[in-house]
This record gives C-alpha cells, sequence and structure tokens, in this order.
C-alpha cells in the first residue's frame, strides 16, 4: 500500500515476468475497469513479455493469445477487472493479483466481495498467494510511538473507522513501514505527511521550490536529494520488531498470516517533495474536498478524513496548556459556566471560566458515570454544579436535552428538563441544530417531569450546533501571545493536567460542508462528547456575554463588595492599583445577569 507513481504496477510486472520465467503457474491478474485493463496494463504487460528475451520465447502467439489472455510456458496469465464476476470466476489460478483495491465494486454483480471471488481460483493450489497493491481512500487512523525504537507506527484503527478496504487489509498483516535513516543524525523514522514542510503561508509555486522533509526525531532537514540514498538503505519494520544502526532488523512482526506492507508517497523516486507539496496547496485553495482526498491518497499514500484537512492534530491541542491546576482559578477570571452531554451511561462534562474580551481557561472536565435514566447520576451533576470553585459559583450551565438521529442511545428528556426544574436559576436546557438565523434561540416549554403541561414552563435554548464548534475549533490557533510576549486576549486555554484523551475529543469532528452548500461535521472517532459540552459552555459564556468584557474586567469577591479593581502592571512590569472603567462595570453587571 502506497500512494500513486510509487512503482505498484511495476512491481506486479516484475512478478509475473519472474514466475513466469522460474515457475510458470496459471497467473490471474485484476484490474480495478475494463479501460484500465485494456488501455494501460495490457500494452505495459506486452511492452515485458517483447523485451525479455525468455519470457518473448515462451510466448504463445497468433490465435491462442487475446486481449485479456496470454499463455506462456504452457499456462495461462489472464486479466480480469472487478466488473466482471464471469471473468473473476472463469480459471483457476496459483497466483492472484489485485491492482487498485480501493477503486473496485464492493459487491460484483451480487456475487460478492471481488477478492473473495479471487481467490476462490485458488482453492485446488496448495501454495496459492494473492498479492493485493492499492492506493488508500477514507478513514480515520493516528499513530502510536514504540517507546524502544523511537519509531512511530501507524495505529490499528477500528474498522468503523476506516472506509478503506486495502487500508483495513493492511492493519490485518504485519503492518512492515518503510523506514528510513536521517541523514544527519542518523536516527530511523516513518516518513509521513506531517513530516513534509514548507514556509508559512507559502504559494503552491514556492512550496514546490523550498519543501523539505523534518527529521521527526531531531527535527533536522532533510532535501529532495537525500532521497535516493535513504531509500537505497531503507528497511521495512513491523511493530515489535527493532532496527540498529546498521539497518538490521531484529524481532518477530505481528502474528499473521498476512504480509503487509506501507510505504510513504514521499518515497517516490519519481515525484519530488516540492511536487507533493505544491498538489496539496493547489487542492487546499479549490477548495474541493475531492481534490484534497486525492493529493492526500496519491500523495502520500494515507487515508483522508472528510473534512479533515484543516483540523488540527491532538498533539497541538496539548500544547495549549497553561501552568495552572484543575479547579483553581486564574486571576482574570471572572464568571464559571459549564456544558454537560448526556448519554445513556454517563454525563460528560466541561467547566470553563471567562475573562477579558472571552478569554477562557478550561477548569474541569470528565465523566460522571452512571445510568442516565436513573437519579443518582443527577445527583452527583447538581453536587458539581452547586459546587463553588475557589469561592466562585458557577453563573450558567447549558445540558443538551436532545439527541441527534443515528446515535445509538436516545435518553428521555424529562430527566434534563427535571434537573433543569431543580435549578431554575441557572441550569437550561438545550437543544442542538445543524443551522439557525441566531446562534442562540429561546423557546418556552411547558412541561413536567412526567411529560405532561406545567404551571410554569422551562426556557430551551435553540443552538447553532455550526457556529459553536467552529467557535471552538477557531480558539484552537487563536494567538495566545502578542507581539510583545505578554498574554494576548481572547485566547482558549487548559490547566496543566488535561489528559490526551480530553484533547483527541476536541479533535474528534471535523467540518465540511454538503454539495448544497450546508455545514456538515463529520465524526473521526467515537468520542466526541467533550467537543460537545465545550460548544455548550461557550455558548452559555456568550449567553452572559464574555465576549464584551472589558480588559479590567475581574470577579467580584464575596467580600469585596467595593467597585472592582484590578491589578495591572505597570511599565516596569509592577502590579498596581487600576479602577476598573465605567465600560468594564456595565460589562461586569450584565456578565452577571444576562440570561438569569
Amino acid at each position: 500500500m502506497t500512494g500513486a507513481q510509487s512503482g505498484k504496477t511495476e512491481s506486479i510486472l516484475d512478478v509475473i515476468g519472474h514466475r513466469c520465467d522460474t515457475r510458470p503457474v496459471p497467473i490471474l491478474y485484476v484490474g480495478p475497469s475494463r479501460e484500465f485493463l485494456t488501455d494501460q496494463f495490457e500494452p505495459r504487460l506486452m511492452g515485458l513479455f517483447d523485451e525479455a528475451p525468455k519470457l518473448k520465447a515462451k510466448l504463445s502467439r497468433g490465435k491462442r493469445m487475446k486481449k485479456t489472455l496470454k499463455r506462456v510456458a504452457g499456462v495461462t496469465v489472464r486479466l480480469a477487472h472487478a466488473g466482471s464476476s464471469t471473468a473473476l470466476k472463469s480459471d483457476p489460478a496459483g497466483l492472484a493479483l489485485v491492482d487498485e483495491y480501493d477503486e473496485m465494486l464492493k459487491n460484483v454483480k451480487g456475487q460478492g466481495d471481488p477478492l473473495g471471488l479471487v481467490e476462490a481460483r485458488g482453492i485446488t493450489y496448495a501454495d496459492f498467494m494473492t498479492g493485493i497493491t492499492s492506493t488508500p481512500s477514507q478513514g480515520m487512523v493516528e499513530t502510536e510511538m514504540d517507546e524502544e525504537t523511537g519509531l512511530e507506527f501507524w495505529k490499528v484503527a477500528p474498522t468503523d473507522d476506516v472506509a478503506s478496504p486495502i487500508w483495513k487489509l493492511w492493519q490485518e498483516g504485519t503492518r512492515h513501514h518503510w523506514t528510513w535513516r536521517c541523514p544527519h543524525c542518523r536516527e530511523w523514522f516513518v516518513p509521513r505527511f506531517k513530516c513534509l514542510s514548507w514556509p508559512k503561508r507559502a504559494t503552491p509555486a514556492q512550496a514546490r521550490r523550498e519543501a523539505f522533509l523534518e527529521c521527526p526525531r531531531n527535527g533536522c532537514v532533510i532535501e529532495e536529494s537525500d532521497k535516493a540514498e535513504m531509500n537505497a538503505t531503507g528497511v521495512f519494520v513491523a511493530p515489535g520488531q527493532t532496527v540498529d544502526e546498521d539497518g538490521n532488523v531484529f524481532g518477530d512482526p505481528p502474528d499473521t498470516t498476512t504480509l503487509s506492507f506501507w510505504v510513504s508517497g514521499l518515497a517516490s523516486p519519481f515525484v519530488s517533495f516540492g511536487e507533493r507539496a505544491e498538489s496539496y496547496l493547489k487542492a487546499l485553495a479549490s477548495g474541493d474536498s475531492d481534490k484534497v482526498q486525492t493529493a492526500v491518497n496519491a500523495g502520500f499514500g494515507e487515508v483522508f478524513t472528510p473534512g479533515g484537512g484543516d483540523v488540527p492534530e491532538w498533539e497541538e491541542v496539548a500544547r495549549l496548556k497553561a501552568p495552572y491546576l484543575p479547579r483553581t482559578l486564574p486571576d482574570q477570571a471572572v464568571f464559571l459556566t459549564a456544558g454537560v452531554d448526556v448519554q445513556k451511561n454517563r454525563l460528560p462534562f466541561v467547566i470553563r471560566a471567562w475573562g477579558p474580551r472571552a478569554t477562557s481557561w478550561l477548569i474541569d472536565s470528565g465523566d460522571l458515570w452512571g445510568e442516565t435514566s436513573q437519579q443518582d447520576v443527577w445527583d452527583d451533576l447538581a453536587d458539581l454544579l452547586t459546587q463553588p470553585i475557589d469561592g466562585l459559583p458557577i453563573r450558567l450551565a447549558f445540558v443538551d436535552s436532545g439527541f441527534r438521529p443515528g446515535k445509538k442511545f436516545a435518553v428521555p428528556e424529562h430527566r434534563v428538563y427535571e434537573f433543569a426544574r431543580r435549578f431554575p436559576r441557572f441550569v437550561f436546557p438545550t437543544k442542538g441544530r445543524r443551522t439557525q438565523s441566531k446562534p442562540i434561540i429561546q423557546s418556552k416549554i411547558e412541561v413536567k417531569p412526567d411529560g405532561k403541561s406545567a404551571k410554569y414552563g422551562l426556557t430551551l435554548h435553540l443552538l447553532d450546533t455550526d457556529h459553536w464548534k467552529s467557535w471552538v475549533h477557531e480558539r484552537l490557533r487563536y494567538p495566545h501571545l502578542t507581539e510583545d510576549g505578554s498574554p494576548a486576549l481572547g485566547a482558549w486555554y487548559l490547566h496543566s493536567q488535561t489528559t490526551d484523551d480530553y484533547c483527541q475529543q476536541i479533535v474528534s469532528e471535523a467540518r465540511t460542508t454538503s454539495p448544497s452548500g450546508t455545514p456538515v461535521w463529520v465524526q473521526r472517532s467515537r468520542e466526541n462528547h467533550l467537543l460537545d459540552c465545550e460548544a455548550l459552555a461557550a455558548a452559555a459564556g456568550f449567553q452572559l456575554n464574555a465576549h464584551r468584557l472589558g480588559p479590567n474586567a475581574r470577579r467580584r469577591d464575596d467580600d469585596d463588595r467595593a467597585e472592582p479593581r484590578i491589578a495591572v502592571p505597570d511599565a516596569n512590569g509592577q502590579p498596581q492599583e487600576t479602577k476598573g472603567s465605567k465600560f468594564d462595570r456595565i460589562a461586569s453587571i450584565a456578565a452577571r445577569f444576562n440570561g438569569l
């Protein structure tokens, strides 16, 4: 499995030629389409037979030779395509070769998977082998670091997260990775798309000229001129194996009957680093998701996550950690909000503090476990939301009260309404909508816990999920420092003990658009609840006018009833008392009372 222009079809031709010359056996070649077969592969196959003297002498010509059937050394070489079940079931074969597997139909005229039909041709051969090559298509996969070797391997992904047939087959096998040795630090590494670098804000043409590879071990700059030597000394390494300085591989690969290999498209000797970068940037500039997918699949041999072209990796989210502990308030925090998602067996939650110009800090996050159809977990949520943090209570909490079509679990809405009725001052139910005219729309609902009409209603907040999830993702790359190195207003922070799971969930969905232009959030991994919680907490923050808090706004402590004052540094960096402006006082008042 690799990218385009990496020699996949040439390798198949080499295998056919070698087998016909040394150990003749009936061979079945399967291409993705009739046109590919007759216009591209067959002429190249005939070129092989005509140019190799031994094969040329063994080839039977005349009436016995057809476009899709050759006879070499007395055995057949049949060419078939995945759209014809008849061709796939015609003759027994001792060797089958499948080309561009991801482009084939999943079901050939109601006869089943083409690979299954191909493998059925070899039942009568004890040493039957099937070789499969392809460029991958779509999926969501992550990497994992081998602590002993320092190599970063592709992690086995749940099959539900991968649409690419060849990737599924590959991860069922030994998972050998093509590994290079850095020409500078001499460390081994697995080249992949994220190693490719180019100047910031570079044009496609500039990226073509100046692109380079950055060694993931020590940051060394690797030029295109180094590629030939790295390929010459490269080795295949599977998870569980080690490689020494001389390129000797030790240890056993995963125990499986499938031998599988992955080679990055960056290793292609026919396409330069710069050309790969140029193609990718051109695809991004086009705004066409299909073109971006082609650039990722064909250019790098990696699966493409729809809508994920500009979503940060979770490691980038982790770099937003700031030096403060969970459940402690930064000095600039003015008020707290919470967002709570509802699942069948738990309540994921996020608590976030807000300061000047919507600067925010993650205070706490996690899951309250328990069947949400029962009361116990809701009592736990009540304890969580009513407990002040450093003396500051949660000002507003949004709790998701609905479920989206396709979710595995559907939680009765009345539990959320009942909980909101217990705390009508600061807890409000919400429902998400894909798009609406305003980010937040309030709607009155008249219902009791049993579903009947109530004398006093609740205010349901309808949220534009596209707006609020987009807001969270935009904050991931928001500037955190000004030009003079001071903290920037509007930044989005995480506490120092934020878990990797939290960071992964924040980028668990990617925004894309349908052909009609409607925004669609595509789930990249199964766990995405904390992203929903952050979107809820953000909506609550803006309902309290977090974006209107002035630079000098600060919280009013219980023992401080005087006019708000805040310590700010003077020209020498020393704190000094500054009286809050009229704007700050009005904004603080609005933040305390709006929406309650």
